[in-house]
């Protein structure tokens, strides 16, 4: 099968290149990337990107697909779709899992699950620990021989220092990532939303902002000791960004990410105890937002995960705010809410799509997030400029809790391409 994608606006960061081009895919993979001429090929399916952008299929490195053990928030199936609809080809699976995912035999579960049922590329990141418990190492080389591309106990803090030091020691000799949930649970304290003046006045148990500044600051230290590579997942204060920012000043191996909700709202948004705007680590203050937005121009903050973390409404949305889980339904919002950094001046075109695909992708050292020649075709059209309202109902994610629910967004995926799979998407 034949596909011509003509007069498109393409950004490719893996090719340092934004303009006018024209892709040839073939067989599931990009055949020719044309920048200076317009092809013609009478034999090819002609699809018009005309005031649209095309760019790499995006990267999540951080994505809850909770299965096996939790059908019910979400599985393979959905979620890769609901990857797929927000622009994103390839996605990390989370270990937090029944069971976790601290075995190879899960591993390969997961993998094998993804090829039969996926609708895109799922990369596992294994357990840290077993159980996801804090007191033993996991498998990880047999983990990481079964295709575990990270290890990280996110969800929970590796509490024990000592843990995490031969964590880092060992990784370093698999050439392993490990992904810190920078949370120091004796300061967190049960903490359900950030610790200030609003819990206070809610009278709800906070979390401090030093509960992760704490703990990234530890975990930097120990990657200083041990030579690991750590990566410090949804970061979302401004001491936070400070510390990492001085350790990447000093040559420290850490990368960090950040989440679009940590950008886009403020604590503001559990008022009225909107269970649908709880997450961990919470939303912070318009500080730690602004803080954010400079760790992400200056490079600070390598890229933009979703943490996509599905639920099912009801355990989501009918329990008191104490006892209901954490967490955002993020795949189909992520892209949208981030353009909003190009618009704002933070970002341009170019670094805002890279901290989506080709940043992602050196981090793993994995392919993909390019659009070069011999390439899987893994690519999303994107119209920066539709506005639309969206409606949690419409999702495609079973777990359709967002605190975005009847927002109005700007920018919509209008197709993705995965191989030779093409997925149209409407205003729904």
């Amino acid at each position: 099968m034949r596909i011509l994608i003509t007069g498109g606006h393409v950004i490719d960061p893996s090719q340092e290149f934004a303009g006018r081009a024209d892709i040839l895919i073939e067989d599931g993979r990009i055949k020719t990337f044309a920048k200076e001429k317009k092809l013609r090929n009478n034999q090819a399916q002609v699809i018009d990107a005309e005031g649209h952008w095309l760019i790499p299929g995006l990267i999540d490195m951080h994505t809850h697909l909770r299965e096996p053990g939790f059908e019910n928030k979400e599985t393979i199936k959905t979620g890769t779709l609901a990857a797929l609809r927000g622009g994103f080809t390839t996605v990390c699976a989370m270990p937090n899992t029944n069971p976790v995912n601290d075995n190879p035999g899960v591993t390969e579960f997961i993998l094998k699950k993804a090829r039969a049922e996926g609708h895109a590329r799922v990369l596992p990141i294994g357990a840290v620990t077993k159980g996801q418990m804090g007191e033993e190492l996991a498998p990880l080389y047999m983990m990481r021989e079964a295709g575990c591309i990270a290890f990280s106990d996110d969800g929970r803090p590796v509490a024990n220092p000592l843990i995490m030091r031969r964590a880092l020691e060992y990784a370093k000799g698999l050439d392993a990532l490990i992904i810190s949930h920078a949370e120091d649970p004796v300061l967190s304290d049960g903490g359900v939303m950030n610790e200030g003046l609003l819990s206070a006045t809610m009278g709800l148990k906070g979390s401090p902002a030093i509960a992760e500044e704490v703990m990234i600051y530890r975990d930097i230290a120990l990657s200083e000791l041990t030579g690991g590579r750590v990566h410090i997942a949804h970061v979302s204060t401004l001491g936070g960004v400070r510390v990492i920012r001085q350790a990447k000043e000093r040559g420290i191996a850490v990368t960090a990410e950040t989440c679009p909700h940590y950008f886009s709202l403020t604590q503001d948004a559990v008022c009225g105890f909107n269970t649908s705007a709880k997450v961990n680590p919470p939303l912070r203050t318009r500080r730690d937002i602004e803080a954010i937005k400079e760790g992400l121009k200056d490079g600070t903050i390598d890229i933009i995960a979703t943490d996509h973390a599905p639920h099912g409404r009801a355990e989501k949305m009918s329990r008191q705010f104490d006892d209901a889980p954490s967490g955002i339904s993020g795949l189909e919002t992520a892209l949208s809410l981030s353009l909003a950094l190009v618009e704002e001046g933070v970002l341009t075109e170019m670094e805002l799509i890279r901290k989506l695909t080709q940043t992602p992708a050196r981090i793993l050292r994995v392919d993909g997030g390019t659009l070069k020649e011999g390439m899987p075709a893994e690519l999303a059209i994107v119209d920066p400029q539709r506005r639309s309202v969206l409606k949690a109902a419409h999702l495609k994610s079973l777990g359709q809790n967002t605190p975005f629910d009847g927002m109005e967004m700007k920018g919509a995926v209008i197709k993705t391409f995965f191989g030779e799979k093409i997925m149209e998407w409407g205003q729904e």
